[in-house]
């Protein structure tokens, strides 16, 4: 497994999980309903995220829920700025969730340490502009897009399929100068995935670990959740909790969360009573 993931300013150290917390700022998030839509509620949750023990801050301005309209670059931007920029501030790790090149490279001018992409710099110009910098990045598999990723996904062999895309997307970026430090991968829980395909990756995190890159895993409040518990999603913290600390059992190093306290709690105690 990573010891370490190299992400700009910080060089992050994984002999524990690391909790990233996630910071919408949209209006129309399956999570939270926009709460944080506005940039001063979106750097108060931020702070608050922060004060709760998040590791890392994710930024984002596009939902990518099934069925979420695309935004522009100019957009994007608008909405994430004025936190990115009061954000990187802080003496913490900041991620932005994007798979925009511009916003990629205003981010990274900004300061941003991190490019959280669900299409693994897959766009042209995305892999030169993280290639410039010293970022850490995250590539993530997708099959589809937002708009149509839940119409019926279909693999031979899921686990198979997102291993050969995330290790080919990895070496790509290695040969555009990305060094393998600065390097995590994502399978993509929910991304064009029914519940037996998201099951059967979780089943199979340790061979997707065998990689060397550290694993970051997001399955907080997702709809997987609810299809096994019965609950809507205000009411999915227990069973995001109980996935959190299933994955970091099978090898992710750093967890994408909303529920930031309540996971690090978890995280804590699941660690003591292991060791």
């Amino acid at each position: 497994m990573a010891s370490h993931w190299q992400t700009g300013r910080f060089t992050l150290q994984l002999h524990r999980p690391l909790v990233m917390g996630i910071v919408n700022v949209t209006p129309d998030s399956f999570s939270d309903g926009g709460q944080h839509a506005d940039a001063v509620l979106a750097l108060r949750h931020a702070q608050t995220l922060v004060e709760q023990g998040a590791d890392i801050l994710d930024i984002g301005g596009e939902s990518s829920r099934p069925g979420s309209p695309r935004l522009s670059h100019a957009q994007e931007w608008a909405r994430i700025a004025p936190v990115l920029q009061e954000a990187v501030r802080w003496n913490v790790p900041v991620s932005v969730d994007t798979y925009q090149p511009e916003t990629m490279r205003r981010a990274l001018d900004l300061g941003a340490d991190i490019i959280n992409d669900i299409h693994a710099l897959q766009r042209p110009g995305a892999l030169e502009v993280v290639a410039a910098s010293k970022a850490g990045v995250c590539l993530m598999h997708m099959q589809g897009d937002p708009a149509s990723m839940q119409q019926a996904p279909h693999y031979a062999d899921v686990l198979g399929e997102v291993r050969e895309f995330l290790w080919s997307r990895a070496a790509t970026a290695e040969s555009m100068g990305i060094d393998r430090s600065r390097i995590a991968l994502d399978p993509g829980f929910g991304f064009g995935k029914t519940l037996e395909h998201n099951l059967t990756l979780a089943k199979g995190l340790p061979a997707l670990a065998q990689s060397g890159y550290p694993l970051l895993v997001g399955l907080s409040r997702k709809s997987m959740i609810g299809a096994l518990t019965g609950r809507d999603v205000g009411q999915r913290l227990p069973g995001s909790l109980g996935a959190v600390l299933a994955c970091v059992a099978a090898g992710a190093q750093i967890v994408r969360v909303h529920d930031v306290g309540s996971t690090c709690d978890a995280i804590k105690v699941w660690s003591a009573m292991r060791a």
